[in-house]
């Protein structure tokens, strides 16, 4: 009992933390500033100036603009916690221990975050079904989705006025609401989202056009920065590798024989993918020797970082040298015919994470009994929701 009631306080005050973390963030994302009060005290513990401490935390980020950050952490916090309770409840629906929700906030104080690094639920007892798994992995990210869809909805039909943008960029009250024209002359370090299907239909057909603001503002809208990274956490969640949701619905519909041929493919895919345009032949070919070296130096390690990453889906080490080898030689390849063509290398830390610690493979079941034809459907509607939500350049860094 003793370490029920510990456990609930850890949850508890985690969730609490993450609500605090996810505000603050939300109001930095909102203002174009962060809380200063982290340079204020380094400033202080290393003896820098007040002139120096001050010009970094010119703009003062108070109260009232933490409070801003809830129209942000609110509805984000409620597309994530809907979606690990559809998790949960399944997983009681069919009488497997779970925890509640484990929140991880992080807000780095120094540069901005979205507050948290999401949340999960740890199933305590051996899930022995495939069935189970597909219920219970496609349960949260169809409520989290349908609860994403509202907040999109909502953001993209509660714009505010179009002279909103110059309380973030009073600078750009000189060009009135034709700043886009001007203000973007020099428009490096603009961050921008990049569209998916569902956000390009928002803006396209929901918003109303002279009340939507220039993509490099979208940011500082907090319901459509909230929905936005609902679909981009709801699509990768939804890739059809390992333990993931997407894993876990896909092992449901097809099997465990099946899943360890399609999943590692789709695995080296991604991972082609995400480090597509990295590495270029021209690269190699124009400066000093020099650099000559340097480029193929940084390209061996990148085979060897390809190496780790697969080296979990086979037995055999030089199977996972010999993937590793065709996925470079694929992408230097593919850019060298193709010149203009590039993926997005944001992927590889997930490609990292997933080959070195969640596994592309899924574990077998005893239980192997083939979904019903209600199950497959929503299978298919999983499949949709991924396309649907995925961007294959998520966020664009100018």
């Amino acid at each position: 009992m003793q370490s029920n009631t510990r456990t609930y306080f850890i949850q508890a005050l985690l969730f609490v933390l993450t609500v605090i973390t996810t505000t603050m963030a939300g109001a930095e994302w909102m203002f174009g500033n962060i809380f200063g009060f982290v340079y204020e005290a380094f400033g202080f513990l290393s003896g820098a100036s007040s002139e120096q401490t001050t010009e970094v935390t010119s703009k003062a980020m108070g109260w009232a603009e933490f409070v801003a950050g809830f129209q942000f952490s609110i509805p984000f916090l409620l597309i994530l916690t809907v979606h690990e309770f559809g998790h949960f409840f399944v997983a009681k629906a069919h009488k497997v221990k779970v925890t509640l929700p484990y929140y991880i906030p992080l807000w780095f104080g120094i540069t901005q975050s979205i507050g948290t690094m999401g949340a999960f639920i740890r199933i305590t007892s051996v899930v022995r079904s495939r069935l189970k798994f597909f219920d219970i992995g496609i349960a949260g990210p169809l409520a989290g989705f349908i609860v994403a869809i509202a907040v999109l909805w909502y953001g993209f039909t509660h714009l505010p006025p179009a002279e909103y943008i110059f309380t973030i960029h009073p600078e750009y009250t000189r060009f009135g609401l034709n700043y886009s024209q001007f203000a973007y002359e020099n428009a490096a370090g603009n961050l921008a989202l990049g569209d998916n299907i569902l956000f390009w239909f928002f803006k396209t057909y929901v918003a109303d056009p002279s009340l939507l603001p220039h993509d490099y503002e979208i940011i500082h809208y907090p319901y459509l920065f909230a929905g936005y990274l609902a679909l981009f956490f709801t699509s990768l969640n939804l890739i059809p590798i390992g333990q993931l949701d997407g894993g876990h619905i896909l092992y449901g519909m097809i099997g465990k024989k099946k899943f360890d041929i399609v999943a590692p493919a789709l695995y080296i895919i991604f991972a082609f993918y995400g480090g597509l345009g990295v590495f270029r032949v021209e690269n190699f070919a124009i400066g000093s020797d020099q650099i000559f070296y340097e480029q193929l130096f940084y390209l061996f390690l990148y085979a060897y970082f390809l190496f780790i990453c697969f080296r979990g889906m086979s037995d055999s080490p030089s199977t996972a040298v010999m993937i590793s080898l065709i996925v470079v030689v694929a992408q230097l390849g593919t850019t060298y015919f193709l010149p203009h063509i590039e993926g997005y290398s944001g992927f590889l830390p997930f490609i990292f994470l997933l080959g070195r610690f969640l596994g592309v493979k899924h574990p077998e079941t005893p239980e192997d009994e083939p979904l019903n034809k209600p199950r497959i459907i929503l299978g298919i509607l999983a499949l949709i929701i991924f396309v649907l939500s995925f961007s294959p350049k998520p966020f664009i860094v100018l």
